[in-house]
C-alpha cells in the first residue's frame, strides 16, 4: 500500500474527533497524521493538503502539549505544509510555537508580524532568531519587543533594517548600553549617511555609539532622501530561491482562504514581487513555469491579458506590474504603455484570449498568433 493510499485510508475513520477515544489515542493519531503528511507532502495536491489541514486543526484542539510540540517539529522544516494548522500552532504556547517561528518558511511576514504584536517576548525572540528576518518583521520586533528580543534581532547578521527601524534602534540605544554596543557592531550600516537623516536627539546618541565621523558633509547629507542602509540590491530580476519561498507561502495563504485581491494589494504595497507573481499563478490556475516564462521573456502582452482576465482593477494592475520580478526592470514608459493596453481591452476579450491559451495548454504560439494578439491590444 502506497503512502498516499495510507493517507486516504486514514481519513476514513475519525471517531476521536467526536470524543469517542481517549487522549492517548488522539495524541497518537495526531502524531501519525503529521508524520504521514511529512512523508507525502511533495506529492499532495491542494485538495489533499486541505484534508490534512482540516483534520490536523481539529485534532490540535483535542491533544496535549507534548503531541503539539511533536507535530510542530515535524511541520517546521517542510516547504509545503498545511497553512491553517501551521499558523494555529505558531500562535500556541512557546514550546509548541518555537520550531515553527524559528524555521517554518510557510509563515509569511504578515503572519510573523501579527504574532509579534499579540504574543510575548519568547515568541519575539524565536522570530528574531530566524535565518532571514525581513525589514518589516524586524521593524515590528523593534516596535513591540523588549530588550531581549531587540538584542537578539540586532545580533542576527541576516536581519534587515530600514531607515525608520534604525532611527528607533538608535533612540532605544540612548537608554540601553547593550543595544548600543551590538548596534555599533553592525559594520554594514553606513553611520555617516544615517547621521544626516536622523533628528538632533538621535544624532547625539550616534556620537555616543563611537566610531562615527562627526564632521558630516551637509550637502551630501541633504541629498540622502532614500538611503538603503544594508543589503542594497536591485529588486528587479527573478530569484529561484525567493520564488520557491513565496510560492509556498502563497499556497499556505490559499489554504486559509485568504488569497484574494486584498492580499495582492498588500504584496504590491510592500513590493513583494515574487509573492505577487506566485499569487497570480494560483489565482489564474496556471502552472508556475508558465508564469515564470512570461517574466523571463518580459512578456507584457501575456501578463496584461492574464491579469485583465483575472478581474484586477487598473490601479492594482499598475501597482503589480511595477513590482513583479521581471528579467529587466520596466521603464516608466513600459509601465504607461502596459497600463494603456490593459485599459484598452475588455475583461470579456481578455477572458476569451486567456481561455484560448489555456485550451492549448499555453503551448508556444507562432509569431503570427503573437503579433495578432499584440495588435488586438
Amino acid at each position: 500500500m502506497s503512502e498516499l493510499d495510507q493517507g486516504q485510508r486514514a481519513f476514513s475513520s475519525f471517531r476521536v474527533l467526536n470524543g469517542e477515544e481517549n487522549h492517548s489515542e488522539r495524541d497518537q493519531l495526531f502524531r501519525n497524521m503529521a508524520q504521514l503528511f511529512s512523508f507525502v507532502s511533495a506529492q499532495c495536491d491542494d485538495e489533499q493538503v486541505a484534508q490534512y489541514d482540516e483534520v490536523l486543526c481539529q485534532l490540535a484542539e483535542l491533544v496535549e502539549v507534548e503531541a503539539r510540540v511533536h507535530v510542530a517539529k515535524l511541520l517546521a522544516p517542510l516547504e509545503r505544509a498545511p497553512g491553517t494548522v501551521v499558523v494555529k500552532l505558531a500562535n500556541d504556547v512557546i514550546e509548541v510555537a518555537r520550531p515553527l517561528l524559528e524555521f517554518s518558511n510557510v509563515l509569511s511576514d504578515d503572519d510573523l508580524i501579527d504574532i509579534i504584536s499579540t504574543h510575548g517576548e519568547a515568541h519575539r525572540m524565536a522570530i528574531a532568531s530566524r535565518v532571514n528576518v525581513p525589514e518589516r518583521v524586524g521593524g515590528a520586533i523593534v516596535e513591540h519587543g523588549g530588550t531581549s528580543s531587540v538584542v537578539r534581532l540586532v545580533r542576527n547578521p541576516t536581519a534587515e533594517f530600514d531607515a525608520e527601524t534604525l532611527r528607533k534602534l538608535v533612540a532605544r540605544a540612548r537608554a540601553d548600553a547593550e543595544i548600543a554596543h551590538d548596534l555599533r557592531a553592525r559594520t554594514e550600516i553606513d553611520w555617516s549617511s544615517l547621521r544626516g537623516q536622523i533628528d538632533e536627539a538621535a544624532g547625539k546618541v550616534l556620537e555616543a555609539l563611537g566610531d562615527v565621523d562627526t564632521h558630516v558633509d551637509p550637502i551630501a547629507a541633504g541629498k540622502v532622501n532614500a538611503v538603503v542602509y544594508n543589503r542594497m540590491r536591485n529588486r528587479a530580476g527573478f530569484s529561484a530561491t525567493e520564488w520557491k519561498l513565496a510560492y509556498n507561502q502563497v499556497k499556505a495563504l490559499s489554504d486559509r482562504k485568504q488569497l484574494d485581491e486584498r492580499a495582492l494589494a498588500r504584496f504590491a504595497r510592500f513590493g513583494y514581487g515574487h509573492h505577487a507573481a506566485a499569487a497570480l499563478t494560483v489565482i489564474l490556475r496556471v502552472e508556475p513555469e508558465v508564469f515564470v516564462k512570461w517574466l523571463a521573456g518580459q512578456d507584457y502582452v501575456a501578463i496584461t491579458v492574464a491579469l485583465r482576465a483575472a478581474g484586477l482593477t487598473s490601479e492594482l494592475f499598475g501597482s503589480i506590474v511595477g513590482i513583479l520580478p521581471w528579467r529587466d526592470l520596466p521603464t516608466e514608459m513600459d509601465k504607461r504603455n502596459v497600463l494603456a493596453r490593459f485599459e484598452a481591452i475588455s475583461r470579456d476579450e481578455a477572458l476569451g484570449i486567456f481561455e484560448l491559451w489555456r485550451a492549448h495548454s499555453f503551448r508556444k504560439r507562432g509569431a503570427e498568433d503573437r503579433a495578432a494578439t499584440a495588435a488586438a491590444l
